[in-house]
């Protein structure tokens, strides 16, 4: 892992221009809080709220859902079914197209430029990156299509023979320790090393995924993220909320 000595400021981009390229360099990334502001899967719920496609239980139950996770009274997977319960029976070629009509209209906005930039400098140094997300493909495909990454890792509706939601998530679920083996199971695949490789998030799930790479980068990072990152010396990026009329910014990588 890479000392830290908290004191400089370091163009992440300039960082990455500066290092070694070619396709065994893996680079992960988040997506919510990381690549984009928030929680994709907000635009939406809202959106069926908006268009009164959610009954007042759904509602209630989704948010009472998101209550008890946040205090650590039900686990993600349960999380995700609860909401997947809710869709049953939906075309997952139709929310197909509402996650890409979202993206246009509520998520794209919300995008971190920044992020976007630091994405393609990887690119340019000809880095296999991959968006490594605990979201579902409906929120996460779109953002990846618009920043040209091929390869997604996340979570998956299951669906019928007829391609209709069958209101159950598929296994295993991505999310903290299983998103780490998955990313350790597709770099096994494509001869990437981890010790090289790059992981950008925000979330105290993701320290499982972020203590096994070489290039640490906590984004953002909620408490326990940042106090493991002070404590080991990961550099932290601080990037700026795109709706507050700074264009996402950089604040600062700490070395």
């Amino acid at each position: 892992m890479e000392p830290a000595d908290a004191v400089t400021p370091v163009d992440p981009v300039a960082r990455i221009e500066a290092g070694p390229e070619g396709p065994q360099i893996g680079v992960f990334f988040d997506l919510d809080g990381t690549l984009v502001d928030g929680f994709t899967a907000t635009a939406h719920a809202g959106d069926r709220i908006r268009r009164r496609q959610a009954r007042i239980g759904e509602v209630t139950g989704v948010i009472e859902a998101a209550m008890r996770y946040r205090l650590g009274r039900v686990n993600f997977a349960k999380l995700l079914e609860r909401a997947a319960g809710y869709l049953r029976g939906e075309s997952l070629a139709d929310l197909d197209a509402v996650g890409e009509r979202l993206f246009q209209e509520r998520v794209q906005s919300r995008m971190y430029p920044v992020m976007h930039e630091i994405v393609l400098a990887h690119q340019r140094r000809g880095h296999t990156v991959v968006m490594s997300s605990s979201a579902l493909t409906i929120h996460a495909e779109p953002v990846a299509k618009f920043l040209e990454i091929d390869h997604v890792l996340c979570n998956q509706f299951e669906v019928d023979a007829e391609g209709r939601l069958t209101g159950r998530i598929a296994r295993p679920v991505i999310w903290g320790k299983r998103k780490a083996a998955a990313v350790q199971e597709f770099c096994g695949r494509h001869g990437i090393a981890l010790q090289t490789s790059y992981f950008y998030a925000d979330g105290n799930e993701d320290i499982a995924l972020m203590s096994l790479v070489g290039h640490p980068r906590p984004v953002n990072p909620r408490r326990e993220l940042a106090a493991m990152a002070a404590a080991r010396g990961w550099p932290v990026l601080r990037v700026e909320n795109p709706g507050k009329g700074n264009h996402g910014g950089l604040r600062g990588v700490l070395k």
